[in-house]
């Protein structure tokens, strides 16, 4: 197995702070916007931002968890182990809100689409947007980009994409594995 180091230490800091810089660029001071993070990796990304964005712009940013069990296109398919679900905690109205979905990693697009049927729940938002910290490129099995980008990867199936979080694996960074065979 090989592993190559992505990003790690303050690259990673600095890849997170432009990604605010970005987000304030297009939502000002947050007013009508708002980071749901996608269970479960997605949610380090979205508190960091909203941590982040807090220092820069002096006020808090609605910041919510989505859980996206229920709405997965695998979630009953016949032969796939039981999926335990993760909990969701939105306290604002979305509706008319521009909502900024927040994952670790986009591949394959199929989260994102079921983080929009799921968001649906707790109203029509005015637009949805998409920030990742790693774009895996030319992956997509659904037509999906994301509008903020900490880092694109060009990847194949089998290699992986793992982001590490200080908060839970004790060190912040993105890691490329791939198979030796």
């Amino acid at each position: 197995m090989k592993q190559s180091i992505l990003l790690d230490g303050p690259k990673f800091q600095i890849t997170i702070k432009r990604l605010c810089q970005q987000l304030i660029e297009n939502h000002g001071d947050f007013s009508n916007a708002a980071l749901i993070g996608i269970q479960p990796r997605g949610t380090y990304l979205a508190w960091r931002l909203a941590k982040e964005l807090k220092e820069m712009i002096g006020k808090e940013v609605s910041t919510g968890i989505l859980d996206i069990t229920f709405y997965r296109d695998d979630f009953r398919m016949k032969g796939s182990s039981p999926l335990l679900a993760n909990s969701t905690q939105i306290d604002f109205i979305v509706e008319g809100k521009d909502v900024i979905f927040v994952d670790d990693v986009l591949w394959t697009g199929r989260t994102i689409r079921s983080a929009m049927d799921a968001v649906q729940a707790f109203g029509r938002s005015g637009k949805i947007e998409l920030l990742v910290l790693v774009d895996r490129r030319f992956s997509r099995q659904i037509p999906i980009q994301p509008d903020y980008i900490g880092i694109q990867v060009d990847s194949i199936d089998s290699q992986k994409v793992i982001v590490s979080w200080a908060e839970v694996d004790q060190e912040d960074s993105i890691v490329l594995i791939t198979e030796k065979k």
